[in-house]
């Protein structure tokens, strides 16, 4: 069974941090890209982050770029996400998702788009408000 499971998500003032952590399990990690994307009510989900497993070369969308930093353990299966000087736009449910095809992956997320990715896992919120 393929699972993705985030965990760190939660409240935090602007300018504040938190660290998001996916941990995979079902399928051959290696071989897939995975990405974080995120989504608030009424607009369509975004992707901010991904890592190519092959090569681990890593990708930012331009709203994120130099605050947010990807990183893997690959012995734990485990992405996380560590968000620095939050915003209030940051606010969203943030998704953890895997793909096969790395290089599609990593050109929608670099460019905030959506793209319709293998796994998934359930989302958790981070809200950034004062």
């Amino acid at each position: 069974e393929v699972q993705l499971v985030e965990s760190g998500g939660g409240f935090v003032e602007p300018g504040g941090s938190l660290r998001l952590s996916c941990v995979a399990s079902g399928f051959p990690f290696d071989d897939y890209a995975i990405a974080w994307f995120r989504q608030v009510p009424g607009k369509e989900r975004e992707g901010v982050s991904c890592i190519t497993m092959n090569d681990g070369r890593k990708y930012y969308s331009d709203a994120v770029k130099g605050r947010f930093t990807i990183s893997v353990d690959s012995a734990k299966n485990t992405v996380d996400l560590q968000m620095s000087n939050l915003r209030s736009e940051d606010t969203a449910v943030y998704y953890c998702a895997a793909d096969r095809f790395v290089v599609q992956t990593a050109v929608v997320v670099q460019n905030g788009g959506y793209y319709d990715m293998d796994y998934w896992g359930k989302g958790i919120l981070v809200n950034v408000s004062s």
